[in-house]
């Protein structure tokens, strides 16, 4: 039986999965959009003996995202992971982090009531508005949301630590997917928009949110809250933009919206693009 490996961005936490994958599923509620800064979630589960936490339990940190569900992420880069505590007698993982195809594909689209406006369905899988049929799980609640004090994007944590806002002309709004910004949202991909200038504002929790950089990249860096793990905004020093995860952003103008796919050489084997938006196999032009 083949053995399947994940990882965080950083590469402190490590786990294998010996045995057959089942039930993924792209999950859409505000929660899964906050943590992982970007569209939806993708996880994929398996037996809780076929889970093995190879290394780095010491790094897991754990925030309760409703009551009595907790989220674990690796306190040194922010990336969402495992930590083998069965769900509904199995054990869930975001497939961001697997280092190998699992063999099976994304069955469903669920919290679809909760899906981001700037976000469409473009595939025929089915659709739930909430948990599928036979799963349930702790209701899941209104997050608060940062209001806008003008003509600034606003956004903020899952926890709600950390509040920002957001200024300047929007440059390009893609989903990413390359391998960083897979590990860093633990998720298919990543979605972002960036703004010419360093128009950047924490209007409070300015002290929560850290940094963790690639040490192999010019300039690809994780930022994200200590608390929630949930991801953060990015001024790029020295060329004046700044990078906005989509996931964090509580009111979108309807002006900005994805335009396109990037990285798609370095796509999730598991993940099909099905919308008609231009394809780049690194960056555009």
């Amino acid at each position: 039986m083949s053995t399947t490996h994940g990882r965080c961005l950083c590469g402190a936490v490590t786990f294998e999965v010996t045995g057959p994958f089942e039930l993924m599923s792209h999950c859409h509620c505000a929660r899964c959009r906050k943590t992982h800064g970007t569209a939806f979630g993708t996880y994929v589960m398996c037996a809780p003996e076929a889970f093995r936490l190879t290394d780095g339990r010491e790094h897991v940190g754990r925030y309760e995202s409703s009551p009595g569900f907790a989220r674990p992420f690796c306190t040194r880069c922010g990336s969402t992971v495992p930590d083998g505590e069965p769900f509904e007698g199995r054990v869930a993982m975001p497939a961001g982090l697997l280092d190998d195809d699992p063999g099976v594909r994304p069955l469903a689209h669920i919290f679809t009531g909760s899906k981001a406006s700037w976000y469409d369905i473009a595939d025929d899988l089915p659709s739930f508005e909430g948990y599928p049929p036979g799963f349930g799980g702790p209701p899941l609640g209104e997050l608060p949301a940062a209001a806008s004090t003008g003509d600034a994007i606003p956004g903020s944590c899952l926890c709600g630590g950390v509040v920002y806002e957001a200024s300047g002309e929007p440059m390009r709004c893609a989903f990413c997917h390359c391998s960083r910004c897979r590990k860093a949202n633990a998720a298919a991909h990543g979605a972002n928009v960036v703004l010419l200038g360093d128009g950047l504002r924490f209007v409070r929790g300015e002290e929560l949110v850290q940094r963790y950089a690639q040490p192999d990249a010019a300039r690809f860096a994780h930022h994200f809250c200590r608390v929630c793990s949930a991801s953060m905004p990015r001024v790029l020093d020295g060329i004046g933009m700044t990078v906005v995860p989509l996931g964090s952003i509580d009111s979108l103008p309807d002006t900005v919206r994805p335009q396109m796919h990037i990285f798609v050489g370095s796509k999730a084997p598991w993940y099909e693009i099905a919308d008609t938006l231009p394809q780049y196999d690194t960056y555009p032009g």
